[in-house]
């Protein structure tokens, strides 16, 4: 993202797509200079996260003799039928060279058939061509150690190209964390969480990898086949980038530990001031037994019922004591509370007692009156 976006842009920079306008080239022949180091690049400061170029840097180029022939000479690539043309060998002495690792190639991409297609730079191949050393390489039957090797099934182009491409990310790291990011890049999540256990830390560095340059593998179909060539598959690879990986993120540890949240601090709840409990006050531990309801005394002794009468009778009869004299015994009937009152259907009301006055006039009639002295 461009920092037209995030902020205002600085008037001493451009965007690597006007750098290019500019400099009258494409844009890949400019993504491919900047990753060769021919054009320097400065980050951007709007947190974008992108790189910018300086004026001053474009003065610099166009003031080169013939700058623009120049530049797209350094950055011209053909593929394995030109690049073994370009070289005057065959297309199979050429392959063989390039997975010996011998040739290193620049730019890789899947063709619509799936097939990886591997660019290198013409600059390069002239080069090898030119030297002395190489023309038992070009010419003649290839050594023994090297035939050896192909018939291991060694093939070394894709771990060249990613030496590459984190050369050029190394490059452009401004400090320790950046470098611990670009190596993250190579290693698979597995292998940098065995590395960083720490979680904060694992996600700086992650969130610093940044995307290899010139990467050109994309599509769902071609996910698998893009992680092998992208991802370190050798032993010896992993175990190298995984020391250099542990040695940069033990120095930007000790340079600046890794942004963590910030801890909040819960405030102390205020415990409730026990107060003193009064003498006769009424405890929360105490039963509370439910009240009755008032009983309400008679007005009038209950009458009583026929039962009550004889046992009445049976009391009430005179007592001899040893003079021979009886005195009387009279019975008091006790007095019982009235049951409280229940609510009755209509039609089952309380029936009144039936008239006792015969009952009354027989005691009477029974019992002696007392002797007169």
């Amino acid at each position: 993202m461009s920092a037209n976006i995030l902020g205002p842009a600085r008037s001493d920079t451009c965007t690597p797509s006007q750098a290019a306008r500019e400099l009258a080239i494409l844009r890949g022949e400019f993504d491919l200079a900047v990753q060769l180091g021919h054009v320097r690049t400065v980050p951007d400061e709007g947190g974008g996260g992108g790189r910018l170029v300086e004026r001053a840097e474009i003065d610099r180029l166009r003031a080169q003799d013939g700058f623009r022939d120049t530049l797209i000479d350094r950055v011209r690539v053909v593929g394995t039928a030109d690049g073994a043309e370009l070289m005057g060998i065959p297309v199979g002495r050429f392959t063989r060279l390039a997975r010996l690792g011998l040739l290193v190639p620049v730019k890789v991409y899947v063709n619509r058939y799936g097939a990886v297609v591997w660019l290198y730079l013409t600059e390069e191949l002239k080069y090898f061509a030119a030297v002395a050393e190489n023309a038992s390489l070009l010419k003649g039957r290839t050594p023994e150690t090297l035939r050896s090797q192909l018939a291991e099934g060694v093939d070394l182009r894709a771990r060249n190209w990613r030496m590459r491409q984190l050369g050029c990310l190394l490059r452009q790291a401004e400090d320790p964390w950046a470098r611990a990011g670009a190596l993250a890049t190579l290693l698979p999540p597995v292998e940098v969480a065995d590395v960083v256990e720490d979680p904060y830390e694992r996600a700086w560095v992650n969130r610093l990898r940044p995307a290899l340059p010139g990467q050109t593998l994309s599509g769902a179909a071609f996910g698998p086949l893009a992680e092998r060539i992208t991802t370190a598959q050798d032993t010896d690879e992993i175990e190298w980038l995984r020391c250099d990986l542990a040695c940069s993120v033990e120095e930007a540890r000790a340079l600046s530990p890794a942004p963590r949240p910030a801890v909040r601090r819960a405030r102390p709840t205020a415990l409730p001031t026990a107060r003193p409990i009064p003498p006769m006050a009424r405890t929360v531990t105490a039963l509370e037994e439910p009240t009755s309801a008032p009983v309400e005394l008679a007005s009038e002794p209950a009458v009583p019922t026929e039962g009550a009468a004889q046992s009445m009778v049976r009391t009430a009869e005179p007592r001899r004591t040893s003079g021979g004299r009886a005195h009387e015994r009279r019975h008091v009937p006790r007095v019982r509370p009235a049951p409280a009152s229940t609510p009755r259907f209509p039609g089952t009301g309380h029936t009144p007692p039936r008239s006792t006055r015969r009952l009354r006039t027989w005691l009477r009639r029974g019992t002696p009156r007392p002797a007169e002295v």
